[in-house]
């Protein structure tokens, strides 16, 4: 028996992550072990579940080594599991072994994204017929609320296609990682997607986002690329169903 005013739960917590310091408390050493190997073992299953794409990318062995040197620096700070990872692409991007790989850090934040946008509220579409009956001098005017899933991730790396390549099947790999790709993520239903956004599309979505007006948007989007398409833009918001309102 372990007597209740030997026990540090700080001093405990810090020996299950770290196999250099000795059994808290009076633990037997050999069921410690069993218990701490377990723990760490819990926790890269659930990163695992958290970053699939990542987990495809470096394979089993390697990211179980990840994991637990991921456990060690960043531990839990939630009892709620599905906010396990929150560090988890700042530490990829700054884990030395992983250096030959800069893309990964944004396929996990991407992930990160798709992890938000599920747990995220539900709300209907807005029927691509309620902007279509707009006055356009009213729509340029009005300020298009997003599905309160979305999510952007910028990257300096096509994350999209990579993550599509391991996570959809049929998908193709990208043939080069010299380009970039903005992503848009969101729940459709219960469908998690993600979208490659086309030249100038974050910016116009991330204006969106903070309630600027459709024509704010608008000019936003032209500012980072000359040939930004609006009317793509919001086919692709139409058809995902990112828009829910207008507000005028």
């Amino acid at each position: 028996m372990i007597a209740a005013e030997r026990f540090d739960p700080a001093r405990f917590a810090r020996a299950l992550l770290d196999p250099e310091l000795p059994p808290p408390c009076g633990f037997p050493a050999r069921r410690f072990a069993v218990y701490r190997n377990n723990v760490v073992a819990g926790l890269g299953e659930a990163l695992g579940a958290r970053f699939p794409a990542c987990k495809r990318l470096l394979g089993e062995e390697c990211f179980r080594a990840v994991a637990v040197a991921h456990a060690r620096r960043a531990p839990p700070r939630s009892r709620l599991m599905q906010e396990y990872g929150e560090e988890f692409p700042a530490f990829l991007e700054n884990f030395a072994p992983l250096a030959a790989y800069p893309y990964l850090a944004d396929v996990a934040r991407l992930e990160h994204a798709l992890g938000r946008a599920y747990h995220a509220a539900d709300a209907e579409p807005l029927p691509p017929a309620a902007l279509a009956a707009m006055p356009p001098e009213a729509l340029e005017r009005a300020a298009l609320v997003l599905h309160p899933s979305v999510q952007l991730v910028a990257s300096s790396y096509p994350i999209v296609s990579i993550w599509r390549a391991n996570m959809v099947e049929g998908a193709s790999p990208p043939q080069a990682l010299d380009f970039a790709e903005d992503a848009l993520v969101l729940r459709g239903g219960l469908t998690l997607e993600a979208h490659a956004l086309p030249d100038g599309g974050y910016a116009f979505v991330a204006a969106l986002s903070r309630g600027a007006a459709l024509g704010e948007a608008i000019r936003m989007g032209q500012t980072c690329a000359k040939t930004f398409d609006l009317a793509a833009m919001l086919r692709l918001l139409l058809a995902s169903g990112a828009i829910v309102g207008v507000h005028q």
